[in-house]
């Protein structure tokens, strides 16, 4: 459903957003809060307070998609910062939308290429 390219970045909010936010109240804090454009394709990421929930915005060219997600049972392990916002790598978010803690991860070093 979202971009797979190298070039679609990741955003996530640290802090807690209002989950009654949509398209509009999003795309605000998007552009207050991370000084970023909505309209790049990148991802953008919010959490409530008790972090069972998130949102994440996304342009796909011809308009914007807000994807939810509401855990059952649990809760997400969201990272904490100082920062406005938090850029993470694809597989990061894949982790901890799959539960995985990463402040218990670390990544190995390993050759990657570089344009």
């Amino acid at each position: 459903m979202f971009a797979q390219s190298a070039a679609v970045r990741v955003f996530l909010a640290p802090g807690v957003t209002d989950m009654r936010k949509s398209f509009n109240g999003l795309f605000a804090l998007v552009r207050r809060d991370f000084r970023e454009d909505p309209l790049t394709g990148h991802l953008f990421v919010f959490s409530n307070r008790r972090r069972d929930r998130l949102k994440i915005l996304y342009w796909d060219g011809s308009g914007l998609w807000v994807c939810a997600k509401r855990l059952e049972k649990g809760t997400f392990r969201w990272p904490h910062a100082n920062a406005k916002s938090i850029e993470l790598t694809r597989s990061e978010l894949n982790l901890l939308l799959a539960g995985i803690d990463l402040r218990n991860c670390s990544k190995r070093r390993w050759m990657s290429r570089t344009s």
